[in-house]
């Protein structure tokens, strides 16, 4: 026979919810702007230099996007 609990989790206060949120938005900001910094950074290089880094410009996106969302 299976016997299954009742588990009420504490949610905190208005306030630290709304903090919480707060908190969140901010880091999805610096790293959407980590993004853009870096992805308009490495437009600016020419084709030659990015071959020396050995990328192609069709991977810029993907280089930015792991370097502010997948870097810890």
């Amino acid at each position: 026979m299976a016997a299954s609990t009742h588990i009420t989790a504490h949610h905190g206060s208005v306030f630290d919810r709304l903090q919480a949120a707060i908190d969140g938005y901010k880091v999805s900001f610096a790293r959407y702007r980590t993004f853009r910094n870096t992805l308009n950074e490495m437009s600016l290089l020419s084709n030659r230099e990015l071959a020396d880094l050995g990328l192609h410009r069709s991977e810029l996106r993907r280089v930015a996007h792991q370097a502010a969302y997948e870097a810890n």
